[in-house]
């Protein structure tokens, strides 16, 4: 390998500190999530994105690339919230093939109960560790990751100043 392909101390440095952060904190929200709710990372992932959409409803490949999931994977995920009755699959009207994931009055209920948890646990680990400048440096950022590792956005579109409620809901 040649020298180019080498990280140097500090790139080595900036990518193991921000995989160490990105994993604690992710294992922090989920724990703190399901220790005071019962309700899983992941699924708490999918009922917001699901609470953003148009009728409470996404098209299951939809949700997989929202989620950074495999299809499988999300099929797996489904069962279980369908399980819990949060959500249920309906065949897609315009596409025989296509399956959508609605949300449930009660799975809407499980995230209302559950927004302030999670609002809470991701405001003391995350948000008030960092100012505003920094919290913008680091949506930007994650933009660009995101962009570059799945080939899209997946908020792109989605209004910046949401109504509070709305926006506890949707901090996932």
């Amino acid at each position: 390998m040649g020298e180019a392909n080498r990280l140097t101390p500090g790139e080595q440095q900036t990518v193991r500190a921000f995989l160490s952060a990105a994993r604690l904190l992710s294992e922090q929200l989920g724990q703190e999530l399901l220790r005071e709710t019962g309700m899983r990372q992941i699924h708490y992932e999918i009922l917001a994105w699901l609470s953003e959409a148009p009728q409470g409803r996404l098209r299951m490949a939809e949700l997989a690339r929202r989620t950074a999931v495999s299809h499988s994977r999300l099929s797996h995920l489904v069962d279980r919230l369908e399980e819990r009755r949060w959500i249920e699959r309906r065949d897609c009207s315009d596409d025989a093939r296509g399956l959508l994931a609605s949300l449930t009055d009660e799975g809407a209920k499980a995230l209302q109960e559950a927004a302030p948890w999670h609002a809470e646990c991701v405001h003391s680990r995350l948000l008030e560790q960092l100012t505003p400048e920094q919290t913008a440096h680091l949506r930007e950022i994650s933009e660009v990751l995101l962009e570059n590792l799945t080939g899209h956005f997946p908020r792109r579109g989605m209004p910046t100043d949401q109504p509070a409620a709305r926006q506890a809901a949707a901090s996932v």
